[in-house]
């Protein structure tokens, strides 16, 4: 499996490069790269090819067009030579290291913790003589050419090569660090010393690389080279062409690149519904999705124009990714946790620092789109940027030289105006997550299945996510929350209180369920419907490592989120709550809470229950209106936690963190238990209370372990999640299934149909409603009827993997 804390060191002490891509818009050639001149011995106009692309390379890595005394490069350069400076001072070679702290030589080499961390501190000397040599070739670092320098980056690409990464050397601990990690930084750091380095250097640091990632690495599309890792891959093998000037290395890594293009099915990569899949069964746009995308882009970028560009045409698929993966995770700024699996339990970086690559990166993979997307990509980025009132991306530390000319260049360029955030729902079926977004917020739901893992454990990190994939409702406003999950939530937060979650108390062990998504829930019953704007999502929720199973339902609608809960038992013998929801608060925050009316105390460490809560408000966060009313308790607290509690490459310096936590005790081994509340995030104190005396325009017309479903005749909506066959208010199903109707105002209606549970040989859908005809429908429907009420017949759907089925019908 791969390990984050070396591509995360890489990432970071490289300055996270940023990359581009140039692919020609319109059909293309065959899906072929163009091959030149086999082997390694080359000519003279295939030489000077390989010079171009050397220096394509470093302006990829280095960046151009931006004043070295301007900000904020003038400040970006200067931490680089203070960073170069310190390595520089620290290297002292010796027997098995090149810096003190980072020792490489293990004693007993083989594949657990203690070699992963050995392989991976050779990794660290790769990537810290990689700054030295960044801070070697930009201007004003203040080593700039600097001789000192050049020859300490010499003598320790010479002292790892000799010592551990050589073609007579075996690979010990994380794989990763041997064929992406440390090729990557050895590669990079040739193509910027290349004029220095002399014909056996380059022999040797070649010959290395080709015996770490020998050809039969491409030979299929399986195990470790799928997804991103084969990106990464081909990128450490075009480079290496490049810095040993060899045509077939050049050549086969970019045509490996083929098989990334085309949607999956399952496995790793990206499916047609945006969904992004690494290690098997977690969703990772936020991570090895932004990395393949970056990485994609890159090499796309170095090779256009080249003896070796791709005419394949699946690279539109690529493009695609940017509306239909990426920008759906991204918010004012922010990139959504729930697609970044481990990551978050990384020091240092947060859901705003992980989308500023991404940012960058679309802009660059514009630069070779058509002029349409380029032109609604740049405004869609302007607009987040201009946005992120907390973290905005220009200020983000560790940010790259190269991202920071691109988002400059963006900000200062005054045709492009700022795009607003979009109003739309997206069901990402294929990896158990939804996202709505609102003109004056976004939420998402973040669930698991037979299909996806409850969470991500590996490497030490992320030892206590174990709830994340249980019906975690995160949620940011336009104007507030942006912070949410930003100042140290992960290290702080109940991990049995994460906002939306259905959990056991039951203490569960760190990286409880074993490495790398491992553990993944019985159940099948896991998807939605949506019609882009409003949309029903369910969840079959059962327990990791526990008895409790619940029935969840989430309804999306135009101001609010409808939040149903059914079935909930357990026999761990341990109570099991329901989190409505758990708000972070910084070091000092003391928001007013209300309920009811009555303001409530704000002291830390307050807590209260209360039998039969109407409505609670949380100034300046949201309101919460709990449906025929509930037992509701409420918390204040401080929590203190290290960065090391959750990954063990982190510091172990307390933080402490204030939380105001509203959540239903269910109690202990509770049986059928259920919960009823909406939600309205951004909604005022008056707005609220306002809600419980309109309770009526929203109707809960099923809440139990069958069905759950809603209508709301304002918006004209009907929605229901079919657990089993049945009818509610005017809608039967005779399977699973889930069902959202929207009546227009232009004599219309939508009904969407889906299969989330993927088991429905057949499936019958009646709608008690007069309808005079079938505007439109898929091919999944063999037979509609229309009259006093419209019948739906549906073939077998197993194969849809539970996409949504849209009909248009004409009412009357």
């Amino acid at each position: 499996m791969t390990s984050a804390l070396p591509r995360r060191v890489f990432l970071q002490l490289t300055g996270g490069t940023a990359l581009a891509v140039g692919i020609a818009a319109g059909t293309a050639p065959p899906a072929t790269a163009t091959e030149p001149a086999i082997g390694s011995s080359t000519n003279d106009a295939v030489t000077g090819e390989f010079a171009a692309l050397r220096t394509k390379w470093r302006d990829l890595m280095l960046g151009t067009g931006f004043s070295p005394t301007a900000e904020p490069f003038r400040t970006l350069l200067a931490n680089l030579g203070t960073s170069a400076q310190e390595f520089l001072s620290t290297m002292a070679p010796a027997q098995g290291s090149l810096w003190p702290d980072a020792v490489w030589a293990d004693p007993d080499p083989d594949t657990d913790a203690q070699s992963y961390g050995f392989s991976a501190n050779m990794n660290t000397g790769y990537t810290r003589l990689n700054t030295m040599a960044q801070a070697w070739a930009q201007p004003g670092t203040g080593l700039t050419g600097d001789a000192t320098l050049l020859q300490a980056v010499l003598t320790g690409l010479d002292h790892i090569n000799t010592q551990v990464f050589n073609e007579n050397t075996k690979q010990y601990g994380n794989w990763w660090n041997f064929q992406i990690g440390a090729p990557q930084a050895l590669m990079d750091t040739c193509v910027l010393l290349y004029d220095h380095l002399t014909a056996d250097r380059i022999d040797r640091y070649c010959r290395a690389v080709d015996h770490f990632i020998p050809d039969s690495v491409f030979a299929s599309y399986t195990g470790t080279s799928t997804g991103a890792n084969r990106v990464d891959l081909c990128r450490g093998v075009v480079v290496r062409g490049l810095v040993g000037e060899n045509a077939a290395k050049v050549s086969l890594a970019a045509q490996s690149l083929a098989p990334v293009f085309p949607y999956v099915t399952s496995g790793d990569g990206f499916y047609d519904d945006g969904s992004f899949i690494q290690h098997t069964y977690v969703p990772y746009i936020g991570g090895y999705g932004a990395v393949l995308h970056d990485g994609v882009g890159r090499l796309l970028a170095l090779l256009r124009g080249s003896a070796w560009e791709l005419h394949d045409p699946n690279t539109q698929l690529f493009l695609d990714t940017v509306d239909k993966a990426i920008a759906p995770f991204i918010y004012n700024g922010l990139m959504m946790d729930n697609v970044s699996a481990r990551g978050i339990s990384r020091a240092g970086t947060s859901d705003h620092t992980r989308a500023v690559g991404l940012l960058a990166s679309i802009l660059l993979v514009g630069q070779g789109a058509s002029p349409e997307e380029n032109t609604r990509w740049r405004a869609m980025v302007k607009g987040w940027m201009q946005r992120d009132y907390y973290a905005p991306p220009l200020k983000s530390p560790g940010l790259s030289l190269v991202r920071a000319s691109l988002l400059q260049s963006l900000q200062d360029d005054t045709s492009v105006k700022p795009a607003p955030e979009p109003v739309a729902h997206r069901l990402f079926h294929n990896m158990d997550r939804a996202t709505h977004r609102r003109r004056g917020w976004a939420a998402s739901v973040s669930m698991a299945s037979r299909r996806i893992a409850y969470y991500e454990f590996g490497n030490g990190e992320n030892a206590h996510g174990y709830h994340s994939g249980s019906g975690w409702l995160s949620w940011w406003g336009s104007d507030h929350g942006l912070e949410q999950y930003s100042d140290a939530f992960w290290p702080t937060v109940d991990p049995y209180r994460l906002p939306g979650i259905t959990a056991s108390r039951k203490p569960l062990a760190d990286g409880e369920g074993g490495n790398w998504g491992a553990r993944r829930p019985d159940v099948a019953w896991v998807g939605g419907t949506t019609d882009g704007e409003f949309g029903a999502t369910g969840q079959h929720l059962k327990g990791l490592s526990s008895t409790m199973s619940a029935r969840k339902s989430w309804f999306w609608l135009d101001d609010s989120i409808v939040c149903l809960g059914a079935g909930v038992t357990a026999t761990d013998g341990y109570a099991v709550e329901t989190t409505i929801d758990n708000r972070a608060l910084g070091t000092a925050g003391a928001p007013t809470l209300t309920v009811d009316g009555q303001v409530q105390p704000t002291r830390q460490g307050w807590s209260r229950t209360f039998d039969d809560a109407k409505w609670a408000h949380i100034a300046g966060h949201a309101g919460y209106v709990f449906l025929g009313g509930a037992a509701v308790s409420a918390v204040r607290e401080e929590r203190t936690g290290t960065w090391h509690d959750i990954n063990t490459g982190g510091p172990t310096t307390p933080i402490t963190r204030r939380y105001l936590t509203l959540y239903t005790d269910h109690g202990i081994d509770p049986t059928d238990a259920g919960y009823a509340y909406l939600m309205l995030p951004g909604a005022s104190k008056k707005t609220t209370a306002h809600r419980v005396g309109e309770i009526q325009s929203l109707k809960i017309i099923a809440n139990g372990s069958r069905q759950q479903g809603i209508r709301v005749p304002k918006l004209g909506l009907t929605a229901v999640n079919f657990w089993a066959a049945g009818m509610v208010d005017t809608v039967t199903a005779s399977a699973p299934a889930s069902v959202l109707i929207r009546e227009n105002r232009d004599g219309t209606a939508t009904v969407v149909v889906s299969d989330p549970s993927r088991q429905a040989t057949s499936l019958d859908i009646t709608w008690h409603k007069q309808v005079s005809g079938v505007i439109s429908k898929p091919a999944t429907v063999t037979a509609a009827s229309t009259g006093s009420s419209l019948k739906l017949s549906f073939g077998d759907l197993t194969r849809t993997a539970g996409a949504c089925q849209t009909i248009k019908v004409r009412l009357g």
